[in-house]
């Protein structure tokens, strides 16, 4: 009985860990969206306009994947939650009934561990595409900035922005 109890609390920690970053996307998700609408409604011909637009665009389809992906992740994780319970009252009524049906709480256990896995890899996706959503907007960033600070400085900063990218990339 404590194995179950042990997943459940595993389980708890992958749902509030999963909560916050499904809040925090949300809460990025509405920043950049009234961003993309200040930038839409202002001057077409506004230095950087058509890049911030796309950029901001590809933010906003990046979250809503993220979003997606942490919400299955939830479901999953509430599943496990429910199955290890499930299991927990199994090894309960099975201890009553002398040792018959000592094979569900094993399987339900079995299926309790299998969504937590699966929420955990759902979450793995999800870090990869939160990976590359902050990748792509410091890329834009150093993109835009370089046209606006002096040559000299872009080039004394640029070895180390394309030593440090090399890093992060392996």
């Amino acid at each position: 009985m404590i194995t179950p109890a042990v997943l459940i609390s595993a389980s708890g920690t992958m749902i509030l860990s999963s909560s916050t970053r499904l809040g925090r996307v949300v809460d990025r998700t509405r920043s950049l969206s009234d961003r993309l609408q200040e930038v839409s409604s202002g001057d077409a011909n506004a230095e950087f306009f058509e890049e911030r637009r796309a950029m901001l665009f590809d933010q906003l389809d990046k979250l809503t994947s993220r979003s997606r992906l942490l919400q299955r992740a939830l479901t999953s994780f509430y599943l496990a939650v429910g199955v290890f319970v499930a299991t927990s009252v199994a090894i309960g009524v099975v201890s009553f009934s002398r040792g018959r049906f000592g094979w569900v709480p094993v399987v339900m256990g079995l299926i309790g561990a299998l969504f937590l896995f699966y929420g955990s890899m759902l979450l793995v996706f999800e870090a990869r595409l939160a990976l590359s959503t902050t990748h792509a907007e410091m890329d834009f960033i150093w993109r835009t900035s370089k046209r606006v600070v002096p040559d000299e400085l872009v080039a004394q900063h640029k070895t180390h922005y394309v030593h440090f990218r090399k890093k992060s990339d392996d």
